[in-house]
C-alpha cells in the first residue's frame, strides 16, 4: 500500500488525489437529500464528514462507494471518472472498502470466513484474509464466532473485511456508534492507528465532533446537503466560517447584537463588528473566558462539575456593564480547571482576554432560547 503524506492533507506529489467530487447531488422524490458534495481528498488522508443528522453524510458515502447514483455532478477516484452524467461505474469496480454502522457481519460464520467473504472467487482470499487479520490484531481469533467477540473486536472484524482486498479507499460509515462510550476511545484510537499503518485513504463519516476532530487529517463541516467549510480541526473549531459550524462543533455561547458604527457591544467589552452588516452573532467559548480581578461582575448561578475541568453558569448583574448585557440573555459558560470550588451565588468578574469571532447574522433566525 501507498505510504502516507509526510504532512497530513497534503499530496505526495502535486495533483494526487484520491477522490474529487464536484457538485455531486442526490435527490429522491424531489428533496435533495445531498445538494452539494464538492470535495477533494488527498492520497494518505484521513477525512471526517462531521454534521448533524440527517445533514446528508451518508448519502454521500453511498454515492462514493457506488451504492447510489448520483442526480447531477462528477465523482473521480484516483483521476478516473467513476460516476457523472454519461457513465456510471459500479461499486465491485471503485476499489472501495466500506465499513457499515452495523458492522454487517454474519453471526453463523467465524471471523476468518467473514473476512474471506467480502473475497469470494478469488484464489488468494485465504492468504489475504490472514493478512488483514493480522493487520487489525486479529489473528488469534479467526476461528471465533461474531456473537463470541466484544463490541471492539466486532468493529475490527469489519475493518479487516474491509481491508481485505487492498482497497484505494476506505469508508467508514458512524463505525463507533454502537460502541459503548467507555469503548469509543480505545477502539478510535486503534482505528485510527490501524489506518495510519497503512496508509490508505480514508473518509470517515461521523456526527460526534471529538471523533472528528480527534483522528481526521481535515474535517468538511456539512449541513442541509452541503459542505460548508473544509480545514483542519483547529481550524474548524477555531476559525468556523458559519454560525452552523461555530453552534455545532465545541461548546459555544453565541449572543445576538445589533450593530452599531461597525461596533458590537457586549458586557465582556465593545468590539469590530467584522462582517456583520446590521445584526452578528457574537461566538464565545466558554474556555476563552477568564475569571480576573477586575472584570464584569457576575454571580454563578449553576455549576457542572466533570472532574478534568467544570462548566459555570453565570449571569451578569443587570447594569453592571458600561456596555450592557447581551441583548438575548444575560448569562455565559465558562470553563475552567476543576481546582477552584466555586458554587451557586458567588460573585465573579469575568473578562474575555481576546476578541471574539463575530459572524453576519444579518439573514440569520436563531433557534428558540437564542
Amino acid at each position: 500500500m501507498s505510504a502516507r503524506p509526510e504532512r497530513p492533507g497534503v499530496p505526495n506529489e502535486a495533483g494526487q488525489l484520491a477522490l474529487r467530487a464536484m457538485g455531486l447531488r442526490a435527490s429522491f422524490d424531489d428533496t435533495d437529500a445531498v445538494a452539494d458534495l464538492t470535495l477533494e481528498v488527498h492520497q494518505g488522508e484521513l477525512l471526517a464528514i462531521l454534521g448533524p443528522s440527517g445533514c446528508g453524510k451518508t448519502t454521500s458515502l453511498r454515492l462514493i462507494a457506488g451504492f447510489e447514483a448520483p442526480t447531477a455532478g462528477s465523482l473521480e477516484l484516483a483521476g478516473t471518472v467513476v460516476a457523472d452524467d454519461r457513465r456510471f461505474v459500479p461499486p465491485e469496480r471503485r476499489g472501495v472498502g466500506m465499513v457499515f454502522q452495523d458492522y454487517a457481519l454474519f453471526p453463523h460464520m467465524t471471523v476468518l470466513e467473514n473476512v474471506e467473504y467480502g473475497l469470494r472467487g478469488r484464489d488468494d482470499k485465504r492468504a489475504l484474509a490472514i493478512e488483514a487479520l493480522a493487520t487489525t490484531g486479529l489473528s488469534a481469533l479467526g476461528d471465533r464466532r461474531v456473537h463470541e467477540l466484544s463490541g471492539g473486536e466486532q468493529q475490527r472484524v469489519a475493518l479487516a473485511r474491509a481491508l481485505a482486498p487492498r482497497p484505494t479507499l476506505l469508508l467508514l460509515d458512524e463505525p463507533f456508534s454502537n460502541l459503548d462510550l467507555a469503548l469509543r476511545g480505545q477502539v478510535r484510537q486503534e482505528l485510527h492507528d490501524i489506518v495510519r499503518e497503512t496508509g490508505i485513504t480514508t473518509v470517515l463519516v461521523t456526527h460526534d465532533q471529538e471523533e472528528a476532530l480527534s483522528i481526521a487529517d481535515r474535517v468538511a463541516f456539512m449541513a442541509r446537503g452541503r459542505i460548508v467549510q473544509v480545514g483542519a480541526p483547529e481550524e474548524i473549531y477555531l476559525h468556523p466560517r458559519t454560525l452552523d459550524v461555530a453552534e455545532f462543533i465545541g461548546d459555544a455561547n453565541v449572543f445576538y447584537v445589533d450593530v452599531a458604527d461597525r461596533t458590537v457591544r457586549t458586557p465582556l467589552g465593545s468590539f469590530d463588528a467584522g462582517p456583520a452588516r446590521r445584526r452578528a452573532a457574537v461566538v464565545i467559548r466558554p474556555e476563552d473566558i477568564q475569571l480576573s480581578e477586575v472584570g464584569t461582575p457576575a454571580t454563578v448561578i449553576q455549576r457542572e462539575y466533570y472532574g478534568h475541568d467544570q462548566v459555570l453558569h453565570v449571569r451578569f448583574e443587570n447594569g453592571s456593564a458600561e456596555d450592557g448585557p447581551f441583548e438575548e440573555g444575560d448569562t455565559v459558560r465558562v470553563r475552567l480547571s476543576s481546582r477552584e470550588r466555586l458554587d451557586p451565588g458567588q460573585r465573579v468578574a469575568l473578562r474575555l482576554p481576546e476578541p471574539p469571532l463575530v459572524l453576519d447574522a444579518t439573514d440569520h433566525e436563531p433557534a428558540a432560547g437564542g
